[in-house]
């Protein structure tokens, strides 16, 4: 699945990073606890959340996210926008909310990776 193919499922509207929409996407995310992402993420993740601040594309830099996407319909403040693309990260919004944004990607086929042992 490629970033097009999250934007085209969830409805979203790309806020920065059209050039990119050809990101391959294998995993999803959905949290607003940047310390749950930084214990879950694998590999060519989609990052889901309705925190709106910069230590979220912080966290995605350092995850090696491909995409974050702003769920409820969140729009990132313009601080936000400068430094996803200064790290080259596209971000996008949804109108969902984050239960139904991440059932819409698994429904589709994006999954979350093995589950959590305790």
């Amino acid at each position: 699945m490629t970033i097009e193919d999250v934007k085209n499922i969830l409805g979203a509207r790309v806020i920065w990073g059209a050039e990119y929409m050809d990101r391959e996407v294998y995993t999803a995310c959905g949290s607003d606890m940047m310390s749950d992402v930084l214990a879950f993420v694998k590999d060519h993740s989609v990052l889901l959340t309705g925190l709106c601040n910069p230590q979220v594309i912080r966290t995605a830099e350092m995850m090696d996210i491909v995409c974050v996407i702003f769920v409820r319909g969140k729009i990132p403040d313009e601080s936000i926008i400068a430094l996803a693309m200064e790290k080259e990260i596209p971000i996008l919004t949804t109108g969902h909310r984050m239960f139904s944004a991440c059932g819409m990607l698994y429904e589709n086929g994006l999954h979350g990776g093995a589950p959590y042992n305790d």
